[in-house]
């Protein structure tokens, strides 16, 4: 049934592009069928071989089997213009040349798609966050090189994600920019809350200065969780490699207690145990104590969710393996047209996932006042 609709789909748009049906005589054709050939395509029925319709003169492909996902018509996008423009590498002639377009491409060719797929990209930048409250929210940057002024530099990509009430992950926002400054957070963060963001208890991040400036700033009733994972790397520098092992799993027994008493008593006794041999970790666990443990505020079964940003690792890793196709991106706006294409559609799969990132019933607890421990924390901090 789903091989009979699509081949009757297909049929259909090529009978409206030839300008007749077959074996029909009519003064407004356009060109002659010429054969066909077999095209598998997966569906969620299973796959099915279709028979897609060859022309005489020009060419078809149906519209209802899409050429190429939202991130490929992107990374098309992409490098056709950094064809164009002369500035493409070896590594982006040979995408140019798998993509079939060896011989080139007009410049007011690859200006209608860049338009089409930018209009696209900034409505998805640009939407509304109001729809639901955001109670965590997660914030991490990573490099792209592109061209600025005729040099290439290095530019900050900045990415956040979100846990709704309703316990489902978005991507809230993506800018690109020349670094990492508390100005340049800050506007992205204000952006945010311009576009109805609302409703955050927890921010995670790295313990960048003008991020953590920049959520105080912004966010002035949110607690601040620093990603353990970051702050692992940041200790084990201070350590000699033959017993980073030993550290690193003293510290990760802070994190394997059963609550927030047992939390905050396993970091005074493992600073108290690295005092004897490593006095600035002790230092730096302690120093960091309360921002490394913002999560023990939160509801238990959370915990591995919050205190670190791997969530929004996986996705960078996808942005920059998506990136390094490209190598050097001609300008801010072809950087920032794919980077936004990779997370729409990482966008796209959370939404439809019928697993949700976090338990309703858990989430629920976001709604009481069942969190007096972190409301007197947050007070503290203040």
């Amino acid at each position: 049934m789903v091989a009979f609709l699509y081949q009757a789909l297909i049929d259909a748009e090529v009978t409206e592009v030839v300008q007749a049906g077959r074996h029909e005589r009519s003064l407004a054709r356009t060109t002659q069928r010429n054969g066909s050939r077999p095209r598998l395509v997966s569906t969620k029925a299973g796959d099915v071989e279709l028979k897609i319709p060859k022309l005489r003169k020009g060419s078809f492909f149906p519209s209802v089997l899409e050429r190429r996902r939202r991130i490929d018509q992107a990374l098309y996008a992409v490098v056709m213009e950094a064809y164009v423009h002369g500035v493409s590498t070896r590594k982006v002639d040979d995408v140019v040349m798998a993509l079939g377009v060896d011989a080139g491409i007009s410049k007011s060719e690859v200006s209608r798609i860049c338009s089409a797929l930018d209009e696209e990209m900034a409505a998805f930048r640009e939407r509304s966050l109001s729809h639901l409250a955001f109670p965590y929210l997660l914030c991490d940057a990573t490099y792209v090189k592109a061209r600025v002024g005729g040099r290439v530099v290095s530019r900050a990509v900045v990415v956040a994600t979100g846990v709704a009430q309703d316990a489902s992950r978005e991507v809230l926002g993506i800018a690109i920019g020349d670094s990492e400054d508390a100005a340049f957070w800050t506007e992205f963060l204000q952006s945010l809350r311009g576009r109805g963001l609302h409703g955050v208890q927890l921010v995670i991040s790295d313990s960048h200065l003008g991020l953590k400036a920049a959520i105080a700033q912004v966010f002035p009733g949110a607690a601040w969780q620093r990603c353990r994972v970051h702050f692992m790397r940041n200790v084990l520098v201070k350590v000699p490699k033959n017993q980073q092992s030993m550290v690193a799993a003293m510290i990760r027994t802070i994190f394997a207690q059963p609550d927030a008493e047992h939390v905050e008593r396993q970091v005074k006794e493992v600073a108290a145990t690295l005092k004897r041999q490593f006095s600035v970790v002790a230092e730096m666990l302690l120093d960091a104590a309360e921002d490394i443990t913002a999560f023990r505020h939160f509801p238990t079964n959370h915990w591995q969710k919050i205190w670190s940003t791997n969530s929004l690792e996986r996705l960078n890793a996808e942005i920059k393996r998506r990136t390094n196709v490209v190598g050097i991106f001609p300008n801010d706006a072809a950087a920032l047209r794919l980077i936004t294409a990779v997370c729409v559609e990482q966008h796209d799969e959370w939404s439809v996932s019928e697993r949700r990132y976090l338990s309703q019933e858990s989430m629920d607890q976001l709604k009481s006042d069942a969190l007096p421990a972190a409301k007197i924390a947050l007070a503290k901090v203040k």
